[in-house]
């Protein structure tokens, strides 16, 4: 199946009663998670957070394809905000986009797909790459160090290493969340 297939396929499948409430159901436990399943540890003197707030997004991206994803992943951020604004400092945009794109790419490798390793591994590396190490790093360089003096460098390291330790268990959750998915959606 084509990018275009898979995106055209997801926004129909969002047609459906059946669809949006399994969307909002996965919306609200994104927003629960990223609300109250978080923790903060101290590692090599950087802040790690520790959190499965990507787990609801990547079922959604299973069940529902790239939009549904995209859709549980920005409104999930939004929602988390302005329900439990004392969590993190004001609202920044930068990170609805970082939510919207990890379900663009979750979605257009996990949707229709047969749940394995490979696609896990392949899926998650790019949004890691791309989403929680590049742009996460500009958006807290953007909010935290342009004004400070601090590299932009310094926050691409705190971010590759964040992310380093966190990669092997992300991936199995994923996996075997996933696989999970795909039997109850087989007998369903």
């Amino acid at each position: 199946m084509t990018f275009k297939e898979k995106i055209c396929n997801s926004a129909k499948e969002m047609t459906s009663v059946y669809s949006l409430c399994m969307l909002a159901m996965l919306l609200a436990l994104r927003v629960i998670v990223g609300i109250f399943a978080n923790s903060t540890m101290a590692v090599f003197g950087n802040m790690l957070k520790i959190s499965i707030n990507f787990l609801p997004i990547a079922v959604a991206a299973i069940l529902f394809g790239p939009m549904g994803a995209a859709l549980v992943g920005g409104l999930g951020d939004i929602l988390s905000f302005f329900i439990n604004p004392s969590s993190g400092g004001a609202y920044f945009p930068g990170f609805t986009l970082n939510g919207i794109l990890t379900g663009l790419i979750l979605g257009i490798f996990l949707y229709k797909n047969n749940v394995s390793l490979k696609t896990v591994l392949i899926s998650w590396t790019i949004n890691v790459v791309f989403v929680e190490v590049l742009l996460s790093g500009y958006w807290l360089y953007f909010i935290y160090g342009m004004g400070s003096g601090t590299s932009f460098y310094v926050y691409l390291w705190t971010r590759l290493i964040s992310e380093a330790i966190k990669f092997i268990p992300s991936v199995a959750l994923i996996l075997v969340v996933g696989k999970a998915v795909g039997r109850i959606k087989i007998k369903a």
